[in-house]
C-alpha cells in the first residue's frame, strides 16, 4: 500500500510517498480501507517540530473516512465493508489505516465519505470547547480565535445555534474575515488589535467565553478581554510559546476561569467519554446545524501541497487529501 512518511523534521518536502505493508488489526482494532483523509496543523507540527512524534520515520494523519477492511478479537458492532470516519493517533496519511474500534465511527444515514472525513477531531472539539468545557449559555458572548479555521467555523455556527448573544472572531486578514462572517460570526477581528476590538464592541464589559489554540501572549490578551465571571478554554499552542501559567492575579479579582481540552487526550484517558462527545457532535452535522467547507484537496502523494497551503496561513474551512487517484 502506499503511505507518506517523512524521515526527518523539516519543510513540507520531507513528506515522501512510500511503499508499506498492509496492516492487520489487533485485539480492539479495525483496519480502514481510506477515502479521505483530514489535513491538521498537528499534522504540521509534526512535521516541523516533532510534535507528538514518538521515533522516526513517521507518518502524520489525525482523521481519516473509508470502509472497514478487517476487524480484530473482541470487536463488536463495526463489519468489514462498513463506512465509518475515524480518528487515530497519527498514521492517517496511508491507503489502509489501523484504528481502535471505539474511535471508529459509523456514519450516520446520509453523511458521505468526503465530508465525514471533515468530522472526526474538528467537530467534537468544536462542540466540547463550546459546552461541554466552555458551558455556553444563551444570551452569552463568545469570542473564536482562528476563526476561518476548521474548528472556528463550526464554532461560530455552534455558538449561533446556541443562542450566543454575540459571536466575535479573531482571524489573521481581512480575506479570512469575509470568510468567517458567513458561518455564524457578527463581527470579526484582527489578531493585532483584538483586545480593544472585543472592549469596544461590548461597551466596555468584555466577552464571557474566549477559544483560544493560539497560547503566548495571545492567551493572556484573551484572559484580559474576558467579563466578570468569563471563562477561557484553551486547546492548543501553536504559537509555540512557552507553557503558560495562570493564577490568582489573573483569576481571583474577577471570578474567572481556565479550562483546557485535547481530543487526543480524551481518546487515551476516557474513550468512552469521546465516543458519546463524538455522537452529540456528529448529529449537529446530519440534522443541518453546522457544516465544514472543504476548500481544497490534493491526491495523497501531493500530501506536501496541502501542507504549503496551510502552512501559509491562507486557507480557510478544511483541508483533505483524497486516497483514490
Amino acid at each position: 500500500m502506499r503511505a507518506v512518511e517523512f524521515q526527518e523534521y523539516g519543510a513540507p518536502e520531507v513528506l515522501q510517498v512510500v511503499q508499506a505493508e498492509t496492516p492487520e488489526p489487533g485485539p480492539g482494532q479495525v483496519t480502514i480501507d481510506t477515502a479521505y483523509i483530514g489535513v491538521n496543523f498537528a499534522d504540521l507540527k509534526a512535521r516541523a517540530d516533532g510534535y507528538r512524534v514518538q521515533s522516526l520515520p513517521f507518518r502524520p494523519g489525525l482523521e481519516v473516512s473509508g470502509r472497514v477492511r478487517a476487524v480484530g478479537e473482541g470487536v463488536e458492532g463495526l463489519v468489514p465493508g462498513q463506512e465509518v470516519a475515524a480518528l487515530v493517533d497519527g498514521g492517517g496519511y496511508a491507503e489502509v489505516v489501523v484504528a481502535g474500534a471505539v474511535t471508529a465511527f459509523p456514519l450516520p444515514q446520509g453523511l458521505d465519505l468526503r465530508t465525514a472525513a471533515t468530522l472526526p477531531t474538528v467537530v467534537p472539539t468544536a462542540h466540547a470547547l463550546l459546552h461541554e468545557v466552555g458551558r455556553l449559555r444563551a444570551g452569552e458572548t463568545v469570542l473564536v480565535q482562528g476563526a476561518a479555521g476548521g474548528i472556528g467555523t463550526v464554532a461560530g455556527q455552534l455558538a449561533r445555534a446556541a443562542g450566543a448573544g454575540a459571536v466575535y472572531g479573531v482571524v489573521s486578514s481581512a480575506a479570512k474575515a469575509e470568510y468567517a462572517l458567513k458561518h455564524g460570526y457578527d463581527e470579526v477581528f484582527t489578531t493585532d488589535t483584538f483586545s480593544d476590538d472585543v472592549r469596544r464592541a461590548t461597551g466596555g464589559r468584555g466577552v464571557d467565553l474566549v477559544l483560544d489554540p493560539v497560547g503566548g501572549d495571545t492567551l493572556r490578551r484573551g484572559l484580559d478581554a474576558l467579563a466578570a465571571f468569563g471563562r477561557l478554554v484553551s486547546f492548543g499552542n501553536a504559537s509555540g510559546a512557552e507553557p503558560w501559567h495562570v493564577g490568582q492575579p489573573e483569576l481571583y479579582t474577577q471570578g474567572r476561569s481556565v479550562g483546557g481540552f485535547s481530543i487526543l487526550a480524551l481518546a487515551q484517558s476516557a474513550p468512552e467519554a469521546l465516543r458519546a462527545l463524538a455522537e452529540r457532535a456528529f448529529a449537529k452535522v446530519t440534522d443541518g446545524t453546522v457544516s465544514l467547507p472543504v476548500t481544497a484537496e490534493f491526491p495523497l502523494a501531493e500530501a506536501a501541497e496541502a501542507h504549503r497551503l496551510m502552512g501559509g496561513r491562507t486557507s480557510t474551512g478544511k483541508l483533505l487529501l483524497r486516497v483514490a487517484d
